[in-house]
């Protein structure tokens, strides 16, 4: 599980890495981070896919967060029976802090 979270964060992180530091043009001295280099390759994608390149980032934001809820969602459903089990402990827990807090030692005597 370990290793699909990984190979699930690291290409987001490097496209969301490159597409930042590209954008606001902060190179340091790398071409691939230049915004001459961010307008080539979205004017390429935009050539290929026959879209306008503005139109392709909000696209791409899409599909991240549609495969990440998809790929949580999996995650969620293979641990089930864990994520219920620390619910209920945690609903326990909370029913007896509550019931503590309303003992009678713990109520204020002001009027």
């Amino acid at each position: 599980m370990k290793t699909l979270l990984l190979l699930w964060a690291l290409p987001i992180t490097l496209l969301g890495a490159w597409y930042g530091l590209s954008y606001y043009d902060m190179s340091f001295g790398i071409f691939m981070l230049t915004r001459d280099a961010h307008d080539l390759v979205f004017q390429i994608y935009g050539n290929v896919l026959g879209i306008p390149p503005e139109t392709i980032p909000p696209l791409v934001l899409r599909a991240i967060i549609v495969d990440s809820l998809i790929l949580f969602a999996f995650i969620g459903f293979r641990r089930r029976k864990q994520i219920k089990a620390w619910w209920v402990a945690r609903q326990e827990k909370s029913a007896e802090l509550s019931e503590a807090r309303a003992s009678a030692e713990s109520l204020s005597s002001a009027p």
